[in-house]
């Protein structure tokens, strides 16, 4: 069955226009805060860092790729070496088994390069649009899409950008709403906003620049 159209919220084209150019005022250089030095040391940053935080994922990722650098390296891993190093990272077997997967199709089957093209990007085991759009867009700096993690969603249903919940529906909704040429940074910006501002459970609307702009925000005083 085809998917219904999502429809976007009254007024979020103008809504998303200010939004963008606050937050670009507010957070001009964003980056990922996972350290990384290659789309391939990115790309598994980005699979251990699921149900974990960015700060215990730069304490592993030195360790891991001191000892596997490349992903030829890692196919060929004792699965029960790699577990050992991950495990802090929480659920850590099935990252363990998600990674030497993914090291294994890259290896065997793209030339040992972490694809530029998300359809083919999607193949690799472990990666879903999410991960694929902050490969290309950090890495690689092509605009796939939007990221869409727990913070955007939070954000952008605050915002009353996009009322569907389903990540992917949201990403469409947030596609069709900001630039193209906005979309890499964008997305590092809506998630550095919900990380640090529009948090889930005390977000600090005193001192947010879309306070005013927000349906959701607390009231003053």
């Amino acid at each position: 069955m085809a998917r219904t159209p999502t429809r976007l919220p009254r007024g979020a084209k103008a809504r998303a226009a200010l939004v963008d150019q606050r937050l670009a005022a507010s957070i001009p250089h964003p980056v990922v805060e996972l350290d990384f030095t290659s789309a391939w040391q990115l790309l598994v940053a980005t699979i251990l860092a699921a149900q974990s935080t960015d700060k215990m994922i730069n304490t592993i990722t030195p360790v891991l790729f001191s000892r596997w650098p490349e992903p030829r390296d890692l196919a060929r891993a004792d699965l029960a070496d790699v577990e050992e190093v991950v495990k802090s990272s929480g659920f850590y077997r099935q990252k363990a088994k998600t990674i030497v997967a993914a090291a294994r199709k890259i290896d065997d089957e793209l030339g040992g390069v972490v694809p530029t093209e998300i359809d083919l990007l999607v193949t690799v085991p472990g990666v879903g649009r999410k991960t694929a759009n902050v490969v290309l867009g950090a890495a690689y700096r092509i605009p796939s899409g939007v990221v869409v993690d727990t913070h955007v969603t939070r954000v952008a249903g605050r915002l009353d950008l996009s009322r569907a919940t389903d990540p992917t529906e949201i990403e469409q909704d947030l596609m069709k709403l900001f630039p193209r040429s906005s979309w890499i940074d964008l997305s590092h910006r809506l998630v550095l906003h919900g990380r640090y501002v529009c948090k889930a459970r005390s977000p600090e609307c005193a001192r947010c620049t879309l306070a005013d702009l927000c349906p959701s925000a607390a009231p003053e005083g």
